[in-house]
């Protein structure tokens, strides 16, 4: 059962954990740079999410790197569940901060009409900033799911 894709010491890992920080990132640099977007909670707390999610995402494809240089077997039960709940606790918060952010793109775009009635309102960047966090969670909830298989079968 050790040979899972994306359990912690291989490659497999190392791409998903690089490919988490590369969507966090994007998502958080795509809504910095959209006036306005500190007037709005939601886009404030995607940051903030995104921003957790990139730091994670990071330290655990550093200690990826690290696990491959040096041949080095990361399946010790408790480092496995330390990534489970780190993993489960940023995929959450990613979810929740991607959700309220759509539903605040969603009512700009279709409920209030401010796409099209405000000129110059980044409603684009928006959307893309909330696809982008939608992305980084879904290989947040592969890795977290590859993690609590890979502790149950330890």
């Amino acid at each position: 059962m050790r040979e899972l894709v994306g359990s912690p010491g291989t490659w497999g890992s190392l791409v998903l954990r690089a490919a988490q920080c590369s969507f966090a990132g994007a998502s958080i640099g795509v809504m910095a740079s959209a006036m306005g977007f500190s007037n709005y909670t939601a886009f404030c707390y995607l940051i903030a999410s995104m921003g957790l999610q990139l730091l994670w995402s990071f330290g655990l494809a550093c200690l990826d790197i690290y696990a491959l240089k040096m041949k080095k077997d990361l399946h010790n039960p408790i480092l496995v569940s330390l990534f489970v709940v780190g993993d489960w606790v940023t995929a959450i918060l990613s979810f929740a901060a991607a959700c309220s952010a759509a539903g605040v793109v969603v009512l700009f775009e279709k409920d209030v009409n401010s796409c099209k009635r405000v000129p110059g309102f980044p409603c684009g960047m928006f959307q893309l900033s909330t696809a982008l966090a939608f992305l980084s969670w879904t290989l947040t909830a592969a890795s977290s799911l590859v993690m609590f298989w890979l502790l149950a079968s330890l």
